[in-house]
């Protein structure tokens, strides 16, 4: 883990915010891509010299080239690519006020998929030049779907597509950087204490850490952030998603 460079798109809080703290802590270094300027400096200050802030546009190629480049030079090297940048829209396909607007499934799909493969693939091309090590990997992607892709509700049919999306361009992003030694995985988690559920009222809360089998709670974005580091550690791991959900099944 200590010659791990990250770059971490949705950095500034939430999952990707526990997966930078989780890297750093384990010796390696991150860079934090996100729009938010405030929390992104301030948790790279948390985090202290290994780790760097870069405002970015994760739907945006020149924006998401400027942050690559400057963790190279700051850092010599990106090894691993940890997409959490998402937003999550709330709309039925027919509501009562007519049909679910286009513009917020477009946009739902630039920031959660298209954004996410543009940090992937520019990821990838920095850590093509990488020393490989005994195994010939030369770095290794990790892509941030939802159980949503498999079980969406009512009201998801943007959500669920874009993150439907992070869990088919797995496998084949697996095979097309393969020959390279870049791994791509993608983790599906279920319902976590993430910002925007922590400004849900106590009782929905509660309501929805019901759900799981086990263990009854939310999961916490530090379980996350293991995750994360589980799969840079294990190099046997390639063209996955794994459900992170406490065997939780949508209704």
């Amino acid at each position: 883990m200590k010659k791990v460079v990250a770059m971490i798109s949705g950095g500034a809080s939430g999952l990707g915010a526990a997966s930078a703290r989780a890297i750093a802590q384990a010796g390696g270094q991150v860079v934090l891509l996100d729009r938010d300027g405030a929390r992104g400096t301030a948790l790279a200050d948390e985090i202290g010299a290994a780790a760097r802030f870069a405002e970015t546009d994760v739907t945006d190629e020149t924006s998401v080239e400027t942050a690559r480049d400057w963790a190279l030079s700051e850092f010599g090297a990106v090894t691993a690519v940890v997409n959490c940048a998402g937003i999550a829209i709330a709309a039925k396909t027919v509501g009562r006020d007519g049909a679910h607007h286009l513009a917020d499934f477009q946009r739902s799909v630039d920031i959660n998929l298209v954004g996410s493969f543009n940090v992937a693939r520019l990821g990838a091309e920095a850590m093509q030049a990488n020393t490989p090590d005994g195994d010939g990997q030369r770095g290794v992607i990790i892509n941030t779907a939802s159980v949503a892709a498999f079980d969406g509700q009512k009201g998801q049919p943007a959500y669920a597509a874009s993150k439907g999306g992070i869990v088919g361009m797995t496998l084949p992003m697996a095979r097309d950087l393969a020959s390279l030694g870049i791994r791509v995985m993608a983790i599906a988690p279920g319902l976590f204490m993430t910002p925007m559920l922590a400004g849900l009222p106590e009782e929905a809360q509660a309501a929805l850490a019901s759900q799981p089998l086990f263990p009854k709670r939310l999961g916490k974005p530090e379980e996350f952030g293991a995750m994360v580091n589980t799969i840079i550690a294990s190099p046997y791991l390639n063209g996955s998603t794994i459900r992170l959900d406490g065997g939780i099944r949508l209704p």
